[in-house]
């Protein structure tokens, strides 16, 4: 049976008023336009006023320019780890997948500092709430990341599995580093009114080694305790602890534990602490004694926290599968009654029940972009654990998730060229979706338009490419710009357009007497077979070129070629004839001798000819070469 989704939460959108106008939307992209009507609430007519429009933007956290960090370091990374080579050894690809994800997190972690600073520095109280946010949110983050990185991606085995859980409570959960400055820089650290909450804080993290140099400070204020901290610290210092290189079996581990946890149950029966409440505290947390630990409660602040302590003081050698048992029983005792779960809790409950397609759903609910749930989910699918799901209109989950990422990606001005890539990886879906988003980018400039352009050459996309070429030989063509207009034209093969363009060219020609853009127009090569006026344009050129070079055999002959190919436009034969004047002058040119190659008379043809010849004020309306050389 399909599971049904929760009402989704409800947006606010600061302005828009139900109750006085009915409100009708429509969907973009990555993001929703809503507007008023000419309707009231109960149907009628509204009262008359201005209406509304609004723009409810569904990945908000994309126009952050704080954020551009997370994206922009997160996007080379993914595809760093979509090129890896699927031949590696299977322990080398998994060592690759482990750094590949603490790259991840490290690039969270720098983003959240820099957001840290900029919170600080910020003098706007919104501003500062805003960032203070948004420390929080990838915080969060990070800490998940981190318990998927142990579970599922290292899925460390039993024993390993304590350590790295021990490291999670430590980096994430409870930062003691401010507090053990101040006591140590007390004249009298053993004194200080926080230093048995230093001590029990290094206790809960497993931290022995500065629990007993902390210990050995009240052991020289206070000699009458000597003995009592020696035992103490002798337990502490001989606790077995798992440890990654250690070559020992659970078994043996189990059972060194086991000696050791009787010689603490045997020195706190005999009463050796009794003397020293903190001492025996102490003893009792090293026993796993849970009411001992919530006492407590006030310094772990959370209730992973009190599962990893409790999983250490009770429990070294549990397997990864027991880990959902305690982690309930922790929540419970820890929360009581009193308390309901939040967002993070109930993620991180999924990950240690080791409901891997609930931790992503609820991050995706409870998170404020797509960014984080597309990143874990693919590093997910790479490690093989979602291959199993897939969703029921055709795509799997990660693929999803990176189609909305990406989508989201290019509702910014400059972020799209990341969500390219992430289209590109999406193999059943990413081509569909990049067609349809690369038309909807505007092209302001020409340099952006290329940029799209190569893009959609690269990936052969050529429906695209010729309807880019189009809009911006029409944008050119507009602001007269004839060479970009003609440049764009040829390069989307649009033979009409190419003819539309040239006609302009000559045109503007005849009015000003010399071409535009001559550059390009000398340079056309093959391109000018694209269609016959764009043909006669170069062609046309090129004649000009010979005739300023004084190579009039050459010149004429091509001018003949032009006369006879009929590619010229009827509006331009009497600039064709103007030009053969001065052609007809020189000695070396015998022109009337292939005129009768022409479909014209030669009598009439040398009549008109002879005409233009003696009517200098036609010859300046056609604007050809006969009135702006003198030949000699």
């Amino acid at each position: 049976m399909e599971e049904l989704d929760t009402e989704p939460p409800v947006t606010v959108v600061p302005g828009a008023d139900p109750a006085r106008t009915q409100l009708c939307f429509e969907w973009g992209p990555a993001e929703m336009l809503l507007c008023e009507t000419l309707f009231g609430p109960r149907g009628g007519e509204r009262p008359r006023g201005p209406s509304c429009v609004f723009v409810v933007r569904r990945d908000q956290d994309i126009y952050m320019e704080t954020l551009r960090k997370l994206f922009n370091e997160s996007h080379g990374i993914f595809v760093g780890l979509q090129r890896c080579e699927e031949e590696r050894a299977v322990r080398a690809r998994n060592a690759q997948l482990i750094q590949v994800s603490k790259n991840y997190r490290s690039v969270i972690r720098a983003c959240m500092e820099d957001m840290h600073q900029a919170a600080i520095s910020a003098r706007d109280s919104a501003l500062h709430s805003q960032y203070s946010i948004q420390v929080s949110i990838l915080s969060a983050m990070e800490l998940i990341w981190n318990l998927c990185e142990i579970l599922f991606v290292e899925a460390a085995p039993a024993g390993p599995l304590l350590l790295r859980l021990l490291d999670w409570v430590q980096l994430h959960i409870c930062d003691v580093d401010n507090m053990v400055r101040e006591v140590l820089s007390s004249e009298n650290p053993s004194k200080h009114k926080l230093f048995w909450n230093v001590v029990d804080i290094f206790v809960l993290q497993g931290r022995m080694d500065e629990a007993r140099h902390l210990l050995s400070k009240e052991a020289i204020a206070n000699p009458t305790s000597m003995n009592m901290y020696k035992i103490l610290d002798d337990l502490m210092k001989k606790m077995p602890v798992p440890s990654v290189g250690n070559t020992q079996t659970l078994t043996e581990m189990e059972l060194k534990w086991q000696h050791w946890h009787e010689e603490c149950q045997r020195y706190l029966q005999d009463g050796t602490f009794a003397s020293s409440s903190h001492m025996e505290s102490i003893c009792k947390i090293l026993l796993g004694d849970e009411n001992a630990i919530l006492e407590k409660k006030e310094l772990m602040t959370t209730w992973y926290h009190f599962l990893v302590t409790r999983l250490l003081y009770s429990h070294p050698t549990v397997k990864p599968m027991e880990l959902r048992f305690y982690a309930q029983s922790s929540m419970d005792m820890f929360l009581g009654e009193e308390s309901s779960p939040e967002p993070l809790d109930t993620i991180l409950m999924a990950a240690f029940e080791f409901e891997l397609h609930q931790v992503i759903k609820e991050c995706s609910v409870a998170l404020s972009n797509w960014w984080f749930v597309a990143h874990l989910t693919d590093l997910l699918d790479h490690c093989k654990l979602l291959q199993s799901h897939n969703l029921y209109f055709g795509s799997n989950m990660r693929e999803f998730l990176l189609l909305e990422y990406a989508s989201g990606l290019f509702s910014h001005h400059s972020l799209w060229q990341l969500g390219v890539d992430y289209f590109d990886h999406c193999p059943e879906y990413g081509r569909v979706y990049l067609e349809l988003h690369i038309e909807r980018i505007p092209l302001n400039t020409e340099q952006k338009a290329l940029k799209v352009l190569r893009i959609c050459e690269q990936r052969q996309m050529h429906e695209q490419v010729r309807s880019i070429c189009k809009i911006m030989a029409m944008k050119a063509l507009r602001n007269n710009r004839l060479g970009s207009a003609l440049s764009w034209s040829i390069r989307a093969k649009d033979a009409a357009f190419a003819t539309l363009i040239s006609d302009r060219f000559l045109k503007d020609y005849c009015e000003r007497g010399r071409f535009s853009d001559l550059d390009l127009i000398d340079n056309l090569g093959p391109s000018m077979l694209l269609s016959d006026r764009l043909t006669f344009l170069g062609k046309y050129r090129e004649f000009h070129r010979l005739y300023g070079e004084k190579r009039f055999s050459e010149a004429a002959r091509l001018l003949l070629m032009l006369m006879t190919a009929h590619i010229a436009p009827c509006s331009f034969w009497m600039t064709l004839l103007t030009d053969a004047l001065p052609l007809l002058e020189q000695k070396e040119v015998r022109m009337l001798q292939s005129l009768s190659t022409l479909n014209v008379p030669r009598l009439g043809l040398f009549i008109a000819v002879q005409e233009l010849h003696s009517t200098p004020s036609v010859l300046s309306r056609a604007g050809g070469i006969g009135m702006t050389s003198n030949l000699e």
